[in-house]
């Protein structure tokens, strides 16, 4: 179904990805602070995909990849990154327990937001999720269960000692995903107003005005990860909206629209065959196929704990194709750019993958991709602070990435997939 066309290695471990909402542009938060953009190549379709006419490698998404810019942002880890609904801001979360707001083109922070402190603790909370819920809205999760709310309309001036607009506790632990829901026909904003979030072994619905509405049963299982989808076939008294929800245990779940107290289907995709084994891999990432991309029909796209990359199809429900992202190191983020292209990280590599393509002379291009050759430019950075710290805020990380079944053993890659130079990120 897709090919590797290129892999990508990072300087240290990755942490956090995001894909820019209109042009191909990927940022990528590392566990030594860093943060990155990365300029893909441009595709037809994509805002900055004009080529005047001319033909090149890049009308087809091959090319060159160039490192827009790179830069120290957070003391500690970068735990979290998201753009703005317009694309214009790059919103970064680390566990110096501060949100920065940066420039999505020159990487220029223009506002910080201190995060209030663990409330049992009293020292950084540091987050576990951010999401731009709309061109108001900034929600940022923590470690602690609280899901804070941020008004973006206040003065960049004011965010530094800005408290958030509403605190929630949708969960006892940790929120691992966020998915908002499509707005109601009624809509005058188009933006959701609500979303579905994942923490511990419960589901949640939350309203943007009304706070938590609904917690659904104990499932007796880690939730990870969630995506929702419109348009299935409605048969057997299911609707055609559903969420649904990847476990530690290798079982995709089912949610039917309207009843979030319990799951209603099940999808097997890791059964826990392996010698010690009692139950399947966890699924820690979940994404959707774009329409028209791939073949024919709604597929989910599973991220897995072993590396491992799994490719669901929707009614009737079975796993259809598999890749592999690495042979050790679990799939950390996943997910498609605007030409079509998935992006997949974890450990210290990202891979962008292609649809494959059957002929051989687009095979021999695929071959002629170019390496790096370095960072176009690189902006100034707004932590002066030096990489003494690295080390041990890694190892720190890494250690709760462990503890909350995200890491595995380091190991090569081999894949297949392409090795290229990478200067900018080295």
């Amino acid at each position: 179904m897709f090919d590797t066309i290129c892999t990508l290695p990072l300087s240290s471990d990755l942490f956090a990805q995001t894909l820019h909402p209109t042009a191909p542009l990927l940022a990528v938060g590392l566990s030594a602070g860093h943060v990155a953009t990365l300029r893909l190549p441009s595709v037809p379709g994509s805002e900055d995909g004009a080529n005047n006419g001319a033909v090149d490698k890049s009308v087809n998404g091959y090319g060159q990849i160039e490192t827009a810019w790179r830069t120290r942002r957070h003391k500690g880890s970068c735990r979290c990154l998201g753009y703005s609904t317009d694309g214009d801001t790059l919103f970064s979360a680390g566990t110096d327990g501060i949100v920065k707001a940066a420039s999505s083109e020159t990487g220029r922070v223009t506002a910080k937001i201190n995060l209030p402190l663990d409330p049992s603790a009293g020292g950084i909370d540091a987050p576990s999720l951010l999401h731009t819920l709309s061109p108001q809205t900034l929600l940022v999760a923590t470690d602690s269960s609280a899901l804070h709310l941020y008004d973006l309309r206040a003065p960049s001036s004011e965010f530094a000692s800005r408290k958030p607009a509403q605190t929630h506790h949708p969960h006892d632990s940790y929120i691992s995903s966020l998915t908002p829901l499509p707005p109601s026909a009624t809509s005058t904003s188009g933006f959701s107003k609500q979303w579905l979030s994942t923490g511990g072994s419960t589901l949640a619905l939350t309203d943007l005005r009304r706070g938590v509405l609904v917690k659904s049963e104990d499932q007796e299982e880690e939730l990870l990860s969630s995506v929702y989808v419109t348009g299935l076939p409605a048969r057997g008294g299911h609707g055609s909206e559903k969420a649904i929800v990847g476990g530690a245990g290798g079982v995709l779940t089912l949610w039917e629209k309207g009843a979030w107290d319990d799951q209603d289907e099940r999808i097997v995709v890791d059964r826990g065959n392996k010698a010690g084994s009692a139950t399947g891999e966890s699924l820690d990432v979940l994404t959707m196929v774009p329409e028209g991309v791939g073949a024919s029909g709604k597929h989910v796209v599973v991220g897995l704990g072993d590396g491992r990359i799994s490719f669901v199809k929707l009614g009737p429900n079975k796993v259809v194709a598999e890749l592999r992202h690495d042979e050790l190191e679990g799939v950390m983020a996943l997910d498609f750019d605007v030409g079509g292209r998935m992006v997949s990280g974890g450990g210290a590599v990202v891979k962008v993958w292609h649809e494959k393509i059957e002929n051989e002379d687009a095979e021999k291009e695929t071959d002629t991709v170019q390496s790096l050759d370095g960072a176009k430019r690189v902006a100034e950075s707004d932590d002066d602070s030096d990489d003494k710290d690295e080390d041990s805020s890694e190892e720190e990380e890494k250690e709760r990435k462990r503890r909350k079944k995200r890491k595995r053993n380091k190991g090569k890659d081999r894949s297949g997939g392409k090795l290229m130079s990478f200067s900018g990120l080295d």
